[in-house]
C-alpha cells in the first residue's frame, strides 16, 4: 500500500471512529464533515470524485427530507401524542402489552415507509406513550430501534440501504417477496423474542391503565393522512422500480406546507425543529467511501468473493452476510453497503450471495448504536427528549438479539436455494 492510500484510510478510520464514538458529545455528522474535507483540502482526491460521491447520495438526501419533513409535521400537530394515548389505552396497564403494540406499530411502519421513518415518526410517539403511561421508557424504545433494522428488508421500500446494495436496480416485487418473505418473519419474530426476554423484569411492571384522551387536530389528522398517502406512494413507485427519493421528498414537502396551512402555523418554524445534521453526515460518508474505494480496495474484495462462491456458493453466501453485518457495524451500514455494492458489480456471484449480503447490510446493525443511519437518527430524536442511550448499554441488548435473528434470516435465505 502507497502511502497516498495509507493516508485516505488513515482519514476514513479516524473519521468513522468519530462517528461512532462521538468524542466530546459532538454530532456525528462533524466528525464525517471533517474526514471528507481533509480528503478534498490535502489533495488525497480530487473534487470531481468528491462531487460524485456526493451526487450518488442524491437519492437517499431526499428520501430522508421527506421522512423528516412528516416527521416534525405530525410532532408539532400532536399527532404523536395521540397515537400514545390510544397505546396506552389500550395496554390496558399491561407494560408487555404496549410493548408488543410498539413493535408491532414499527413493523407497518418500516415496512411500508422505511426504517428511517420508524426512527424518526414512531420514535417520538413512543416516547410520548411512555410517559403518558408512567412506564420505563428504554424497553420501548429499544423496540423501535431494533425492529426498525429487523423489518427493514420485508420490502424494497423498507430500507434505502437496499437501493444502495442493489444500486437502484431492485429486483421485481414478486421476486423480492419469494427471497424475503420467510427471512423477515423469522428475523422480526426472533428480534421479537429475544428482546422480550431480555427485558422481561421491566416489562413485568405495571404501567398506566387509562389516560385522559385528547381529540386529534385538524393539523393532526391531516398530517396522519400525509403519513398513509405517503406510504402508499412509496410502495407503488417501488413496485414500479422506481426512485424513492423524489417523490417522498415531495410528499414530505407537500404534507408539511398543507398541515401548516390548514393549522394556521408557519412552515418555517417547522423546518427549524428538524435534525438536518444527518444530511451532511450521509453526505460525508458518500465522499469517504468514494475516497476508500479509490484505493483499490473494491478489486480486491471482488476476487476474494469470486474465489469464495466458485469454490463453495453456500459458505460463500454464509459468510459473506454474517461478515457484511459486522462490519456495518464497525464503518455504519450504509457505506458497507456501497463497498458491497462495487464488490458486487465486479463479480459473477449468484442472486443468493447478493441476497445473503443485503440481509447483513440490513439485520447486522442491530448489534450497535452507529451501524445504521436509522439508530442513528433514533439516537438525536431520544436525545431531543432528555434520554440518552450509551454504545455499550446498546451493545448489551445487540450482543444477542442481532446474532440470533442473522442466523435465522440467512438460514432460512439460503434454504429456499
Amino acid at each position: 500500500m502507497t502511502f497516498h492510500q495509507e493516508a485516505i484510510w488513515t482519514i476514513a478510520v479516524l473519521a468513522t471512529a468519530g462517528v461512532i464514538l462521538r468524542p466530546f458529545r459532538t454530532p456525528e455528522w462533524v466528525w464525517a464533515v471533517i474526514g471528507a474535507t481533509l480528503l478534498m483540502v490535502t489533495g488525497l482526491i480530487p473534487l470531481t470524485m468528491a462531487g460524485a460521491g456526493l451526487v450518488k447520495g442524491g437519492d437517499v438526501y431526499l428520501f430522508l427530507i421527506g421522512m423528516m419533513l412528516l416527521s416534525e409535521t405530525a410532532r408539532a400537530n400532536g399527532l404523536f401524542d395521540w397515537i400514545a394515548t390510544w397505546a396506552v389505552n389500550h395496554a390496558a396497564g399491561s407494560t408487555a402489552k404496549l410493548f408488543t403494540l410498539v413493535y408491532l406499530a414499527g413493523v407497518v411502519v418500516t415496512t411500508f415507509m422505511s426504517n428511517d421513518a420508524t426512527a424518526v415518526v414512531l420514535t417520538p410517539a413512543v416516547f410520548a406513550a411512555a410517559k403518558k403511561a408512567k412506564a420505563d421508557p428504554l424497553p420501548l424504545l429499544f423496540a423501535c430501534a431494533l425492529v426498525a433494522n429487523a423489518a427493514s428488508f420485508v420490502l424494497p421500500v423498507s430500507n434505502p440501504a437496499n437501493l444502495v446494495l442493489y444500486d437502484g436496480a431492485l429486483p421485481a416485487l414478486g421476486s423480492w417477496m419469494r427471497s424475503f418473505a420467510l427471512p423477515s418473519l423469522l428475523a422480526i419474530m426472533t428480534t421479537y423474542l429475544v428482546l422480550r426476554l431480555i427485558e422481561r423484569s421491566h416489562l413485568h411492571q405495571d404501567c398506566a391503565s387509562q389516560v385522559e384522551t385528547t381529540p386529534l387536530t385538524v393539523g393532526g389528522k391531516a398530517a396522519f393522512v400525509g403519513i398513509v398517502l405517503t406510504a402508499l406512494l412509496l410502495v407503488t413507485v417501488s413496485a414500479c422500480d422506481l426512485s424513492l427519493g423524489l417523490p417522498t421528498a415531495l410528499a414530505g414537502i407537500g404534507t408539511a406546507l398543507g398541515v401548516s396551512a390548514l393549522a394556521r402555523r408557519s412552515p418555517i418554524a417547522l423546518m427549524r425543529d428538524i435534525s438536518w445534521g444527518v444530511l451532511p453526515l450521509v453526505g460525508g460518508l458518500f465522499v469517504l467511501v468514494a475516497a476508500v474505494e479509490s484505493t483499490g480496495v473494491v478489486g480486491v474484495l471482488a476476487n476474494l468473493l469470486q474465489q469464495a462462491a466458485n469454490t463453495d456458493p453456500v459458505t460463500a453466501a454464509w459468510g459473506a452476510g454474517a461478515l457484511l453485518a459486522f462490519i456495518s457495524n464497525i464503518m455504519n451500514n450504509l457505506p458497507a453497503g456501497l463497498i458491497a455494492s462495487e464488490t458486487v458489480a465486479h463479480t459473477h456471484v449468484s442472486r443468493q450471495v447478493i441476497d445473503t449480503l443485503l440481509i447483513g447490510v440490513d439485520l447486522g446493525p442491530n448489534l450497535s448504536v452507529t451501524g445504521s443511519l436509522a439508530t442513528i437518527l433514533w439516537l438525536q430524536v431520544i436525545r431531543r427528549e432528555g434520554e440518552e442511550v450509551g454504545f455499550l448499554q446498546f451493545l448489551r441488548v445487540g450482543a444477542v438479539a442481532m446474532p440470533v435473528a442473522l442466523f435465522m434470516a440467512l438460514g432460512a435465505r439460503l434454504l429456499i436455494g
